[in-house]
Parts: structure tokens; C-alpha cells; sequence
């Protein structure tokens, strides 16, 4: 594996910004040099509006550049809970969601989530931001939008989500930011919140990609897709899922980083998905698919969370299918506790397992769920120091520390962790 210190910025990003920057003005140089002078006026408010812009240059330093899991964190998105509403009750939310809140994706489909239980979840995630930048981390925040616009494509009809999980959108590698396609028809226009960042980023120096976007026709879905209960069905073990091969999709919560790439097929990530991604990632990076003894996959950080060099959190219910292959790479494998969430607490769309959903801060510094105590525990034997926030409500959204978040910037270099 290549292995590279990314100079906030590093090589492909500068070069990119630097052609841009190029081309643009000999683009604006050469229309104003050819506009007659009566349009002086006009090539004055160009040239104002031009300056207002923050150019695109080559920086010094990087604006994006991540390479794993761990090293010492130094940016972060965080996502916001503000205007939430529940997917509309399709095929593929039906095949990734428990039997018990099929009523409630049903009452609720294209609505906003409890109002209460919302502010509860906005207050908990301000609150983590807070801790963040108490412990030295710059936050970031998508803008507000209003997810009930019902929008229309030529395939299919729907309402927006939210903004809440930037891991599901946005896929660091390097300093470059991938724009996740996605597969659920809710969340076709997410990107829309994340735009102005990005845009920034990019006019500081970053790579910036966006994957191809689906149509998300119904052949994208297995419209027959024999769902009883999420607890029963065996499909996804005996490689059937919700998702089709029709065209390329995938969520960029399948995906973990450790120098290397890991990915599963889920639910919501196909194969044309993963190998859009290898061959574009090809052949600076390495992306191994693996897969675990789980009926409903579907992002894999409450499964298989790497936490460390050589050192993983792998999910003791839904068991690694090739965890000997870490193992003989000389890799470490965590098991963590059984979840202390209750019964009666309601995870819409996520299991009890985002217990093991930590964000870590730098290999020795990991953010955790205040109210897991035996988890606190276990990373307290590792010799990892825990920051314990409370994001009980937020969780009932989909996610835990992991998801609620997308590391824009760590101190690190590109390294091979896995042989």
C-alpha cells in the first residue's frame, strides 16, 4: 500500500485546484478582454462577485485529510436532528426497520418525528458539540432544511428525511470527500445540506466526488421482497437483498476505514456500488468486502467497528464470517458487552448495538454513551480514556457517535495496518 503524508491537501487535491483555478481565469480574462466596453458595468459586478467568493487555491494545508478511525481528530461534521421526518413506509425502509415500528412508519410515513422527543434529540447533540470542542475538535454543522417538500423524479415520488448522519452521505479517504448515492428514495436529495460545506472545502483544496446518482427505479428494489419479520427472514444470509444489481448504489456507512477499506453488502449497498468504488479508489487503496452472520445488514459501524490499529470491536451477534483473517493479520478483536439500553426505549430505525457506535478521538480518547457503563468499562481496560455523552434520544434516530458524525480532518498518515 502506497503509503503518504497527506500535507493538508496532499498532490491530487492541490493539482485539482490548481487546474480549476486556471481555467477559470483564463475563462473570466478572456470574456472580459473580448465583452465590448459598454459592458463595462456588467464585467465590473463579475469581477465583484468573483472576489466575493472565496476562490479556489492551492493551499498549504489541507482542509480534509483522513485516513482511519483513530488518529487525533481535528474536524468533524456533526449532523443536526432539526426538521426530521420519518421515510415514507416503501419497500426498502420496510426491509431495514423491525416489525415492532411498522405501525408507526405507517401512521407517521412523510411526517415529523414526536416534537418532543425531536427537541430532546437536538439538545443532546448540541450538547456532544459542545464536548467536542472542549476536547480541541472544530465542528461543523449541514444547514437546516425542510424535509416535508415532497419532490418528484421521472421514477419516483417522495418526501426527504434529514440531515442526522453525515457517516451515511459522506466518505473521507484522503483529502478527498465522497459523496455517498445512497438507496433509500427519502434521503435522494440529502446532499442538499452538505453542499455549502463541501463547496468550501473544495475551494480550500479538497477533492470532492460525487458517485453516480441512481435513478432509484423500482428495479433497484426487489418489490417482492418477502419480509414477515426483520427477526426471521434469512434472506440477506443467503445473499438476497432488498437492493438489486440494476445500477450502482450505497450508503458510505458500509464502509470503515483502516488505511485500508472494508465494506459489506447490505441492504442498502450493492456490489456495483462497491466496485464503483474499488476501481475509483484503485490503486491508491485497497477495499475488502466482508460479511457477517447478520439477517438485516445494513452500515457496518454497529458491527465491525475498528477502533485502532490492528485493534476491532466486532459485534458478538452478528460474528465476522472472515474474522480469521484478521486474526492471522495479527489484528485484536474486542467483543463488546451486551447494550444496557432498555426495552421501552424506541430505535426507529437502529438496534440496541450503537452502544459499540463510539467515535474515537484519538487512539488513547473515544466518545461513548454516558449510560453504557459496561462498554466504559471495557475501553477503560484497553487504556482508553472514555468522554461520556448522553444521546439516548438521538440514538432513536438511527444512530450512535459514529453515524451522528463524519471526521473531515485527523493528524495522520496513509498507512497498511492489514496484510
Amino acid at each position: 500500500m502506497l503509503r503518504v503524508r497527506c500535507l493538508r491537501g496532499g498532490s491530487r487535491g492541490a493539482e485539482a485546484a490548481h487546474l480549476i483555478g486556471a481555467m477559470v481565469g483564463r475563462a473570466v480574462s478572456g470574456w472580459l478582454q473580448a465583452a465590448p466596453q459598454s459592458t463595462s458595468t456588467a464585467a465590473a459586478a463579475l469581477s465583484r462577485r468573483a472576489v466575493e467568493e472565496e476562490p479556489v487555491t492551492e493551499p498549504e494545508e489541507a482542509p480534509v485529510c483522513s485516513y482511519n478511525e483513530w488518529d487525533p481528530l481535528e474536524e468533524v461534521i456533526v449532523g443536526r436532528a432539526e426538521n426530521a421526518h420519518v421515510p415514507p413506509f416503501t419497500v426498502e425502509v420496510k426491509a431495514n426497520t423491525y416489525e415492532k415500528y411498522w405501525p408507526f412508519y405507517q401512521k407517521y410515513g412523510g411526517q415529523s418525528f414526536p416534537a418532543d422527543h425531536l427537541k430532546k434529540a437536538v439538545a443532546e447533540i448540541e450538547e456532544m458539540c459542545n464536548i467536542l470542542r472542549h476536547e480541541g475538535v472544530t465542528v461543523r454543522r449541514p444547514e437546516p432544511i425542510d424535509w416535508s417538500v415532497e419532490y418528484k423524479t421521472p421514477d419516483f415520488t417522495s418526501t426527504g428525511m434529514y440531515a442526522a448522519m453525515p457517516r451515511d452521505i459522506l466518505l473521507v479517504v484522503g483529502n478527498e470527500i465522497i459523496e455517498a448515492p445512497m438507496a433509500w428514495r427519502s434521503r435522494f436529495f440529502e446532499y442538499r445540506a452538505y453542499r455549502p460545506l463541501i463547496k468550501e472545502y473544495f475551494r480550500k483544496g479538497a477533492k470532492w466526488t460525487t458517485a453516480p446518482k441512481p435513478t432509484m427505479a423500482d428495479e433497484l428494489y426487489d418489490q417482492e421482497y418477502p419480509i414477515r419479520t426483520v427477526e426471521d427472514h434469512k434472506l440477506a444470509a443467503q445473499g438476497k437483498f432488498v437492493t438489486t444489481e440494476h445500477e450502482p448504489c450505497f450508503d458510505a456507512a458500509d464502509f470503515i476505514r483502516a488505511g485500508d477499506l472494508f465494506v459489506q453488502r447490505s441492504q442498502v449497498t450493492n456490489f456495483m456500488g462497491i466496485e464503483w468504488m474499488r476501481r475509483h479508489l484503485a490503486p491508491d487503496y485497497n477495499v475488502h468486502i466482508i460479511s457477517f452472520k447478520d439477517p438485516n445488514p445494513m452500515h457496518i459501524d454497529a458491527t465491525f467497528n475498528i477502533i485502532g490499529p490492528g485493534l476491532v470491536l466486532s459485534n458478538p451477534d452478528r460474528p465476522c464470517q472472515q474474522i480469521k483473517m484478521f486474526k492471522k493479520a495479527g489484528w485484536t478483536v474486542v467483543k463488546p458487552p451486551t447494550p444496557l439500553i432498555p426495552d421501552d426505549h424506541p430505535l426507529w430505525m437502529s438496534s440496541k448495538w450503537l452502544s459499540m457506535n463510539v467515535l474515537m478521538l484519538d487512539e488513547k480518547r473515544v466518545m461513548v454513551d454516558a449510560n453504557e457503563s459496561t462498554i466504559q468499562k471495557m475501553f477503560e481496560s484497553l487504556g482508553i480514556k472514555t468522554v461520556k455523552v448522553n444521546i439516548r434520544h438521538a440514538n432513536s434516530l438511527g444512530g450512535g457517535f459514529h453515524c451522528w458524525t463524519t471526521d473531515v480532518r485527523r493528524r495522520g498518515t496513509l498507512q497498511s495496518y492489514f496484510h
